[in-house]
């Protein structure tokens, strides 16, 4: 199990609308075949196992990160597979919260003389899937804050200059996350202040490139923005509010970049309304890179699921830039609180990575 779900983690940022899934049969206490969910989303991890072991399918055993799906949608169930292979045994790590699944699978198999053993490794499992989980069960994806400063939590100078906080390693791992997420989000000012193209710079590191959205409610995204001139590339999503004339919509449509309008909120576009149309693209997991408005409107709301705090070594002052805006908070009780979950250091910097507590 342990196996599959390292090939799970191989489809992260590139499954979606799809959980990314591993499989791995074993016979005679020989691995015969294995397979992860492939970019897109289809095939599905169990079909490419039984793919590559052929005719030694029959009598195996699977070790599945997933439930087996148990409907047809592009492609018949998985469970049917399994069977029709001949598959004695299959051990799932988690349930499927799909409600189209959620124990079906389990009944297919189990219907079909197939002996099966569920919770297998399952807290991990779920730490893979909590995207997928979160976006069918709330309607929203998981969202990680990534976060790039000094020890006093600075991410530019008074004069703006930010390049480089932290080193080249660090600014790998980066790079690294984007192509475990399927969606990237900066707000408008981060694109004015740095004109990022928000891509993964990774050779090889992800076949599908994440879908880029800007949350900009007075539409103030420059059409020359590296992120509009390359839209026809890279999936580009503009996220504003409604009465804007259609010239200014067009300004980005003709290049490419699609927009969409979500309801108004104090200081700019409701967050909560954006994270909902994009969890009905199919985005399970999001990246939110910025800026300092967008980072406090995220904390305030309850938003960020997870931290990922590159910090570099150094302090730079009350009149360096702050990576986080007012939120504001009156007392120690209101603060977002998080818990660390993993640290490492990347070159002369430190990655912290943190979830809700």
């Amino acid at each position: 199990m342990q196996a599959a779900l390292a090939l799970a983690r191989r489809g992260l940022g590139n499954t979606w609308p799809n959980p990314a899934v591993g499989c791995v049969l074993v016979k005679d206490g020989r691995v015969v075949g294995r397979g992860w969910t492939q970019p897109g989303g289809r095939p599905h991890a169990e079909t490419e196992a039984l793919h590559r072991a052929g005719t030694l399918a029959r009598g195996a055993t699977a070790y599945v990160t997933l439930e087996p799906c148990s409907h047809h949608g592009r492609t018949p169930p998985c469970c049917n597979a399994l069977e029709a292979a001949g598959v004695a045994r299959v051990v799932v790590a988690m349930r499927d919260p799909d409600p189209r699944v959620d124990g079906r699978g389990f009944a297919m198999l189990r219907a079909a003389g197939i002996v099966v053993q569920e919770g297998l490794c399952e807290a991990e499992a779920q730490a893979i899937n909590a995207g997928f989980t979160r976006r069918i069960r709330l309607g929203l994806p998981l969202v990680t804050l990534k976060l790039a400063t000094t020890l006093d939590g600075r991410i530019a100078t008074a004069t703006g200059e930010s390049r480089w906080i932290t080193g080249a390693e660090a600014r790998r791992e980066a790079h690294a996350l984007r192509a475990r997420h399927d969606a990237i989000l900066v707000g408008s000012g981060t694109v004015l202040a740095d004109d990022p193209e928000l891509t993964c710079r990774l050779a090889g590191a992800t076949p599908v490139p994440a879908l880029r959205v800007v949350a900009d409610s007075r539409l103030r995204t420059p059409p020359g923005a590296r992120l509009v001139a390359t839209a026809r590339a890279h999936p580009t999503l503009v996220v504003t509010t409604p009465g804007h004339p259609p010239a200014s919509l067009a300004r980005f449509q003709d290049q490419g970049a699609e927009v969409i309008t979500v309801p108004r909120a104090s200081g700019g576009l409701s967050l909560p309304a954006l994270l909902g149309a994009l969890a009905q693209r199919g985005v399970t997991r999001l990246l939110a890179e910025g800026g300092a408005g967008i980072a406090s409107a995220l904390l305030r709301d309850g938003l960020a699921d997870r931290l990922a705090w590159f910090h570099a070594p150094a302090a730079m002052g009350g009149d360096g830039r702050p990576a986080i805006d007012a939120l504001p908070v009156e007392a120690l009780a209101a603060m977002p609180r998080y818990r660390r979950i993993a640290g490492r250091p990347l070159g002369a910097d430190w990655l912290t990575e943190l979830e809700k507590a």
